[in-house]
């Protein structure tokens, strides 16, 4: 019996060991294949294999496996688009962004608290923003625009799906559509803030959609908690820090490095 699970604790960690190796091959293989190559495709291909299991199921459950996942691809994707629009010559951004991914992949990712949860969505959006953005400056606004549905869709899904038994369809297409104006009303003076030549962007709305992503979850956890009822002492420390944060990039950092 000692015998049995001495050797399946060694199973259990050679299966960790191997599993924390995959995931920094992906980070570190996705972000540099894709600066090497000076193409996402190779990049994005790598985060598709391995979302590989949203296909092992029969068809009737893809979409809902799609749906489910849709977080962790766009922060993938987003990833990959980052160090894609970064160019092909390696800066501090491309180490950065492959040491982010790393850090999803091994440390947040597996995580399903109701923090985690919360973070992980939060950072869909940011990422997700800030990889749209980029792609925008040379491609039509519906590219923001249809990324920031669906970023804001999947943001708020990956949130009340946790322990929510009622029906959020509704809410979730609510918060898609709020975010897809906010990118659209935002398009025509983009700003973004640059840090010396580290190849790092951030753009002003994601900020902002971060930001309406973290009170919007907020306010709708307190209405449910208290039978559609919102109670200040729930929400009104988030509300002020979110317009203090937005009060302050409008009056103060909203000099425009580009006007796409």
């Amino acid at each position: 019996m000692a015998d049995y699970i001495l050797v399946r604790k060694s199973r259990n960690i050679l299966s960790s060991i191997i599993h924390i190796v995959l995931n920094v091959l992906l980070g570190f293989g996705s972000i540099f294949l894709t600066t090497i190559s000076g193409s996402w495709i190779l990049g994005i291909l790598l985060v598709l294999v391995s979302k590989w299991r949203i296909f092992a199921v029969r068809p009737r459950f893809w979409l809902l496996n799609i749906k489910s996942s849709l977080v962790d691809l766009i922060v993938g994707s987003s990833f990959v688009f980052i160090a894609y629009c970064a160019g092909t010559t390696v800066l501090p951004v491309h180490i950065a962004v492959a040491l982010l991914y790393t850090l999803w992949l091994i440390i947040l990712k597996p995580k399903s608290s109701e923090i985690a949860t919360e973070l992980q969505s939060l950072a869909a959006v940011f990422l997700g923003t800030t990889a749209a953005v980029m792609l925008s400056a040379s491609l039509d606004s519906i590219v923001i625009v249809l990324a920031a549905f669906l970023i804001g869709y999947a943001a708020a899904r990956h949130v009340l799906v946790q322990g929510e038994d009622n029906d959020f369809s509704l809410v979730t297409a609510v918060c898609g559509l709020i975010s897809a104006e906010l990118a659209w009303l935002s398009h025509s003076w983009l700003i973004v803030y640059t840090f010396g030549n580290s190849g790092v962007v951030i753009p002003q709305i994601s900020i902002i959609l971060t930001v309406f992503a973290f009170v919007f979850g907020r306010v709708y956890k307190s209405i449910i908690k208290h039978d559609n009822k919102l109670k200040a002492d729930d929400t009104l420390v988030p509300i002020i820090f979110s317009v203090a944060v937005i009060l302050v990039i409008f009056l103060f950092f909203s000099k425009p490095v580009f006007d796409v």
